[in-house]
């Protein structure tokens, strides 16, 4: 009996650090701010759907200037990241997102409650100003929450995992079990305030969580920054942090040492500062943007992962993914509401699966390993997307233009909206009436879109444990003095790839197109993942003969000495 105490409590002791460790605020915090972008991004763009008259305008443009302002901006910001120390950032950060968004949705309340007054104004110009206004301060918001998203999913994290792999890569997938959670759970949530309440309570209730999330976020970073002395230390005083990792560790897993990383950033900021001691003239400030954009860029280029980052990129050109588009043909093809939901529940269970699957292989088979077995899986699962182009029922036809919906458009050809046509009947979409009886088969209507929503979904495990395998090699191999810029550059890259393949759809929006984007968006996939395996198979060679070059020259240490004569 007097051993029954000690032992309860060390338990309640463990359970009580656990839950007042750094790592566990940190989940804590994520999780808040990640449930109020999910409700954001979800919300606005309804918001902006039901202020144009139900157009697609307004989102349209937003999702243009977020996508640019990120291209543009991306490596600025990262810059600013490294250049800063962490508390300030963050705080920083989460103060101008939350800020912002609250901002947003007070003005967006005050719309809707006097947009009747407002189109009367000047002719509507203050409604179109309040537009502006909105499309902007969101703007703002998200490169704010991508400063976030650098400082605490790519630094924090890693300073916080020390110098444990092991921990780092499960503290990176609880990181992405929590994105996946709020992803769904979110967007229920507004959705429901809405449909049930309105859109201006949907705004209020948005404005008041961030208002509360921001405080308790603020705190838990607080808690963070006092819990890790080392968050304290920035670069230029432990440059090589990650360089510690233990080799015996990098020889086991076949990782690649982080020996070709170069601080150019740090090296254009020494040389301005040698080159130029007086004071930066007025273009001096104005081009300094651009020369870190180009700095950043070429520091990105000359990175070891800089192949594995690229890959990465490559799987943002798609429209195999739980998106607008991919929703927007399933309604063409038959699938309501509540079936589109149920599968965009088992995407996420697919995704959480391949959360869990990446630090088990990686423990098995080490981090480069783990990217190359989740790229075979993710592609041979998107070979059933391929096989369904070609499958009964689907649209898929060569003998329609693709472009003949953009260039009906353009000539001022008047056709219906998407919403008033058959759901059941993809081929009625040009008709002015659709047929009452010309429905495919059950087999032949269906086969197609199940075999294609069957890949996209099994292809999730792959494809999220190859984008942790990435994030992990690109914070195990980027120095800590070019963290901030290089995620910035590599986010830049994601956003450039998933504004080229938003345009592939513009050109061709019809649905017997839609097989043509998905052979165009495999082939897109298979590119990304054969940079990889580039770069797998060169980090893999390299690896493996230094570890055979040092244990070659520990028998030869251990071996006696020859004489010189021989």
């Amino acid at each position: 009996m007097a051993t029954a105490a000690p032992k309860k409590k060390r338990c309640c002791e463990s359970i009580r650090d656990f839950f007042t460790s750094a790592k566990f605020l940190i989940y804590m915090g994520h999780a808040l701010s990640t449930w109020g972008d999910r409700m954001w991004n979800f919300a606005v763009a309804v918001f902006l759907v039901e202020l144009y008259g139900n157009s697609l305008l307004l989102t349209a443009v937003y999702g243009l200037v977020v996508a640019g302002s990120v291209l543009l901006l991306g490596a600025n910001i990262g810059n600013w990241v490294d250049r800063n120390p962490r508390l300030k950032v963050a705080q920083t950060s989460l103060l101008v997102q939350n800020s912002c968004v609250i901002l947003c949705g007070v003005l967006l309340m005050l719309v809707f409650h006097f947009k009747g007054q407002l189109v009367e104004l000047y002719n509507g110009w203050i409604l179109t100003t309040c537009y502006v206004l909105v499309i902007t301060i969101a703007n703002i918001a998200n490169l704010a929450s991508t400063a976030t998203s650098i400082t605490i999913q790519r630094d924090w994290v890693v300073v916080v995992a020390g110098q444990d792999s092991s921990r780092l890569a499960d503290m990176n997938a609880t990181v992405r079990i929590i994105d996946q959670l709020t992803n769904i759970l979110a967007p229920m949530l507004v959705g429901q305030i809405m449909a049930f309440g309105s859109h201006f309570i949907g705004c209020g209730f948005i404005s008041g969580w961030n208002l509360c999330s921001m405080c308790v976020e603020y705190a838990l970073l607080w808690k963070v920054y006092q819990k890790t002395p080392a968050l304290a230390v920035k670069a230029g005083q432990k440059e090589q942090e990650l360089k510690q990792l233990s080799p015996q560790r990098d020889c086991e897993n076949n990782q690649t040492p982080e020996d070709s990383s170069q601080p150019l950033m740090n090296e254009v900021s020494v040389t301005n500062a040698s080159d130029s001691p007086k004071p930066p003239s007025c273009c001096d400030q104005v081009s300094k943007p651009l020369h870190t954009f180009k700095a950043g860029w070429v520091a990105y280029y000359n990175q070891n992962i800089f192949f594995a980052g690229m890959s990465l990129a490559f799987l943002y050109m798609t429209v195999l993914g739980f998106d607008c588009i991919t929703t927007g043909y399933a309604y063409t093809q038959g699938l309501n509401g509540s079936i589109l939901s149920l599968l965009m529940g088992a995407s996420a269970v697919s995704g959480i699966c391949g959360t869990v699957a990446f630090t088990w292989v990686r423990k098995k088979c080490g981090l480069i390993r783990t990217g190359f077995i989740s790229g075979t899986a993710q592609l041979c699962c998107l070979m059933l997307c391929v096989v369904s182009v070609f499958a009964p029922g689907s649209p898929f036809d060569l003998g329609v233009s693709p472009f003949q919906d953009l260039y009906t458009h353009l000539m001022g050809e008047q056709t219906l909206p998407v919403a008033e046509h058959s759901l059941t009947d993809p081929l009625s979409r040009n008709a002015t009436t659709a047929p009452p009886a010309q429905e495919l088969p059950p087999l032949q209507s269906y086969m197609s879109v199940s075999l294609l929503f069957a890949g996209v979904i099994a292809a999730r495990l792959g494809l999220w444990s190859f984008d942790l395998t990435v994030t992990q090699l690109i914070q195990e191999n980027v120095m800590e003095s070019e963290r901030g810029v290089i995620n910035g550059v590599q986010n830049s890259m994601n956003y450039l790839l998933d504004l080229l393949h938003f345009i592939m759809v513009i050109l061709a929006p019809n649905p017997e197109a839609f097989g043509l984007l998905v052979i165009i968006s495999v082939s897109f996939v298979a590119m990304g993942h054969i940079m990889y395996f580039r770069f797998a198979f060169k980090s893999l060679g390299s690896r493996l003969f230094l570890c055979c070059s040092a244990e070659q020259k520990v028998e030869m240490d251990d071996s006696p000495s020859l004489p010189t004569t021989v």
